[in-house]
Parts: structure tokens; C-alpha cells; sequence
């Protein structure tokens, strides 16, 4: 299960007291943009003191105002949508909506009508006509997330799209145009993609006008202080908690793990924190107590199964969340699923997955 998002979290927007729009990849096609509230994270936040994400920051300002594609590479969890987001904000399409589009979680068989959009009669079941996502960003910025993973047989129509701004709706014969901003992101270095012959390279060059490349978390470890102080604020409101300041222990032990998973792991690590207490933390996670996951693993054919190590890491977190969510509200999964900020739908799933009883077990009378 994903991190519930404090990073970009869905409250209130204290920069711009503004709502921004967003449409995130489904397998099931959605009719309306969701609006959401962002709390979204100042600039000394997002960008730190380290030497390369300042210099970042210095290029970016420099394309802000232009209609340039930009390219955003770097490991899963750095905060490749935030940067995103930034750009969109400091743009001269910051009034449009921002609409976000993973190409990871949207089969190939539902791309176009998704992208693009369908007319009525288009196909089994269209009783009438729906706009895509590429519509939808008018006058905006349009996200294309996870662009790697981007079905070949689908990337023709987005070169495209890129090259001339034109698109047709599934069903239909007329052209229509989009004016939009266009930013990619990938957590697999494209180059490679190309390499094997899963991108096109024609595609690449259109996409990868200006590029960033972001830092593992544990490359600015100067920054993190700033972050987990932010993400506290955040997930203390979130879940209602009163917040308290890291003390400088905590401060030092969060600036010396690796964070393979990067700030995605890291928030994690500080959800349980504000949930559970320093104490019980502690009792239900020794394997942190004075070092890394890593430190502590069982060594494999002289190899640290990393990739093990923090996926199951990250399962246990999300099962006692869910669980004490669970509690928290005796029960009632709807509630539960709104305190932890995931759908209705996606909590009968996790219950699911880790074994959890799907409703509360009563004691047996004395």
C-alpha cells in the first residue's frame, strides 16, 4: 500500500488558498476531475540546502515560463509530482487545472478512451460521450506519470499529440486541439527504456527537452530536518494528533538510515511516529532502534535482500495503521477509510491482503 501522501497532502492550501485539480490513473474510467485541497510544501522545504537541489531549483526557474516539455527522472518516493506541481504553480498556466496521468495503473486496452476521450456509441456500453484527461487539462498542465511503462502500440498517438497538439476522441472523425503545459516523470532512467527497445527514441527526444534529475533522499541528508519537520505538521493534522517537535535524537537517526524508498519511506516511518509514540514505536519496530533495516537483516548468499527488507517493512506499517485506524473507529471501515485518506474500496482490499478480519471480533461474555 502507497503512503497516505503528506507531502502532497489533501488540505488546505495555506500558499495560494487555492483548489487544484487533479485525475489520477484507474483501470476504471471516471467522468469528473477530482478537486483536492493541497497542503502543498514551501520552497525551503522542496528544495533543501544541499548543493544540487538548489542548483535544480536555479534551472527550473529558468524554463517556468515557458511551453518547454520537461522531463522529471529519479527513484520512486523523491517528489517527482511535487516538482511537477512547483512548475505548474510558477507557470503561466497556473489558473488551469493540473492533470495528472500514470501510466502504470491504466491497462492498455483503456488508454485512449481514457486519454482522449470517447463519443456516445463509440463502443459497448458509451450511452453517451466523455472527455479525456488530455481535454481535461486545457489551459493547464498535463502530468504523464510513469511515461516508461507507456503501452508501445499507444506511444505513435502520444508523439503526436506531443508534436501538434491534436487528438481525436474514440468514435469521432474531427480533430480537436489541447493548449497545455506537458510534464513527464519516470522512476526508470528513459535512456535505458530506449536501449531495449521499449521507447521510442523519436518520443524520447520530444519528451526530454529539459530534464531533471532528482536525488535519493540519502544524498541530501542536510535536507532532511526540514522535511520531517513538514511531514510532523502535516500528519499530526492529519490524524488529529497534537504535533511535537523531533528532538535532536530523532533528528540525527532520521538523517542516518538510507531511506531506499526515499521520502515515500521516510513519511511512513514518521505516520507511525505521530500514531503511535515514541515508546511503542520502538517496542514494534526494535529493528530501527539504532540503525538500518539493513543492519539487521539476514544476510542471503553473502547479499542484503533489500528489496525484501522494505517491502516488508513498509506492509507491516500499513497493516498496524490500518488496523489501529480500525480501532480507532470500532470498526467501521468508512470511517476508517476516510481518517487514513484511501477509498472505501481500496481498505476492504488491504484488509484482504493482510489478513485482517473484515469486522471486529467481540469478546465472549463472562
Amino acid at each position: 500500500m502507497a503512503g497516505f501522501g503528506a507531502w502532497g497532502a489533501q488540505m488546505g492550501d495555506g500558499t495560494k488558498g487555492r483548489r487544484e485539480k487533479e485525475m489520477h490513473g484507474s483501470a476504471a474510467p471516471r467522468g469528473q476531475l477530482e478537486q483536492e485541497h493541497w497542503a502543498f510544501p514551501p520552497d525551503d522545504v522542496i528544495f533543501g540546502g544541499s548543493p544540487e537541489m538548489r542548483a535544480i531549483r536555479h534551472r527550473l526557474e529558468k524554463v517556468c515560463g515557458t511551453n518547454v516539455p520537461v522531463l522529471i527522472q529519479g527513484g520512486g518516493g523523491c517528489g517527482k509530482e511535487i516538482i511537477a506541481r512547483w512548475i505548474h504553480r510558477r507557470s503561466p498556466w497556473s489558473a488551469g487545472p493540473f492533470v495528472k496521468v500514470n501510466f502504470a495503473a491504466i491497462p492498455g486496452s483503456l488508454l485512449e478512451s481514457e486519454l482522449f476521450g470517447y463519443e456516445a456509441g463509440a463502443f459497448t456500453g458509451a450511452n453517451s460521450g466523455r472527455i479525456g484527461r488530455v481535454e481535461m487539462a486545457q489551459g493547464g498542465t498535463l502530468f504523464l506519470d510513469q511515461i516508461t511503462d507507456l503501452d508501445p502500440s499507444f506511444q505513435a498517438k502520444l508523439l503526436q499529440l506531443l508534436q501538434d497538439g491534436k487528438f481525436v476522441r474514440l468514435g469521432a472523425h474531427a480533430e480537436r486541439r489541447i493548449e497545455a503545459r506537458i510534464i513527464c516523470a519516470s522512476g526508470r532512467k528513459l535512456e535505458e527504456a530506449v536501449e531495449a527497445g521499449q521507447f521510442r527514441q523519436d518520443l524520447y527526444y520530444r519528451v526530454n527537452v529539459f530534464e531533471v534529475v532528482l536525488p535519493p533522499l540519502s544524498a541530501r541528508r542536510e535536507d532532511i530536518p526540514a522535511i520531517a519537520s513538514f511531514l510532523v505538521m502535516q500528519l499530526s493534522a492529519r490524524f488529529q494528533r497534537q504535533p511535537s517537535k523531533l528532538e535532536e535524537s530523532k533528528i540525527r537517526f532520521l538523517q542516518s538510515q538510507e531511506w531506499p524508498g526515499n521520502i515515500r519511506e521516510m513519511e511512513n516511518w514518521i505516520s507511525r511516529y505521530v500514531l503511535l509514540g515514541e515508546e511503542e514505536l520502538a517496542r514494534d519496530n526494535p529493528s530501527r532502534k539504532d540503525g538500518t533495516l539493513a543492519t539487521k537483516a539476514k544476510i542471503e548468499g553473502g547479499s542484503i535482500p533489500l528489496k525484501r527488507i522494505v517491502r516488508e517493512a513498509r506492509q507491516a506499517m500499513s497493516r498496524e495503521l490500518i488496523l489501529r485506524a480500525l480501532k480507532a473507529n470500532r470498526w467501521n471501515r468508512k470511517k476508517a477509510a476516510n481518517e487514513l485518506k484511501i477509498s472505501y474500496r481500496t481498505l476492504l482490499y488491504e484488509i484482504r491482503q493482510m489478513g485482517l478480519p473484515p469486522k471486529r471480533t467481540h469478546r465472549p461474555t463472562a
